[in-house]
């Protein structure tokens, strides 16, 4: 149970939801499109890039997702960069998913947890999210953390890329594919959490795979967010969204970054509209 009266992650995101809608604006600052945007490949450049598409993000969309390796890439300069692009955003009042990927055991996840969920830490974000490689019980102190500061978390279920289907679908001792225990656990660990309609521990599945050659049906995805990268570039279209995550569809975080972010600085902002009219549409 939570620590601390503050509301928890599911229901903040339930509410920017019901604000912005479900777009999840990607901050992917890499070397190319640096480039195309006219900006030198350094820390400085993508310190430019993260804060212009957080200015383009508010009053438009509700939730960003820093790409972390593309600061980390530039070494101490580039987490000072993120340092104030992470800041800036959450003082716009935009959600903010840090894409890190962290999993290990103890207190090495727990670190993890404390320098991207800890409150005043300077790379606060509002979720962040991690791998559960080594079981989802080793992230019990990432868990606990995140619900204590109502903060949030998505474990990777079931990703796009290629090389990962022959170990997700991999079956577990107890018959489910690896992708579908994960979310499983995660249901079942947000049930003994949290009395939120949505729960604050979510999951990633790619938005272009076909859930049931993971052994996923929709009706698991009931009552979790659903960080779903892949919309736009990647080749899944927002129109699909309903077909993709049947009724669960509400509940997911329509992530889209190089469909956005190649509009460059001066098309920035329409785009990001023209993303936020199509997921609406989806719900109409």
């Amino acid at each position: 149970m939570r620590h601390d009266p503050r509301p928890g992650f599911g229901d903040r995101l339930s509410a920017v939801f019901t604000a912005w809608g479900q777009l999840c604006v990607g901050i992917d600052p890499h070397a190319a499109l640096l480039e195309a945007w006219g900006l030198p490949d350094s820390a400085a450049g993508a310190r430019e890039f993260g804060l212009r598409v957080v200015e383009a993000s508010v009053d438009r969309a509700g939730i960003v997702k820093p790409q972390i390796a593309f600061y980390e890439r530039h070494g101490a300069a580039g987490y000072a960069a993120l340092e104030e692009v992470l800041a800036a955003a959450r003082a716009a009042g935009l959600l903010v998913i840090a894409d890190v990927k962290r999993g290990d055991l103890g207190t090495s996840v727990d670190a993890y947890a404390d320098a991207w969920l800890m409150p005043g830490s300077p790379l606060e974000a509002d979720a962040m999210t991690v791998v559960a490689y080594q079981g989802l019980g080793s992230l019990d102190g990432v868990i606990d953390r995140a619900e204590r500061f109502g903060k949030g978390l998505f474990v990777l279920a079931a990703t796009s890329n290629p090389e990962a289907k022959l170990t997700q679908t991999a079956r577990r001792a107890d018959g489910l594919s690896v992708a579908a225990g994960v979310v499983a656990d995660v249901a079942a660990r947000n049930a003994g959490l949290s009395t939120a309609a949505l729960g604050s521990v979510g999951v990633v599945v790619g938005a272009t795979i076909a859930l049931s050659e993971f052994g996923i049906g929709t009706e698991a995805l009931s009552g979790m967010p659903v960080l779903a990268p892949g919309f736009g570039h990647q080749g899944a279209r927002i129109a699909q969204l309903p077909e993709l995550f049947g009724s669960e569809a509400q509940n997911v975080l329509v992530s889209a970054s190089r469909s956005i972010l190649s509009a460059g600085p001066a098309g920035l902002a329409g785009a990001i509209d023209a993303h936020v009219a199509e997921v609406a549409a989806c719900r109409a």
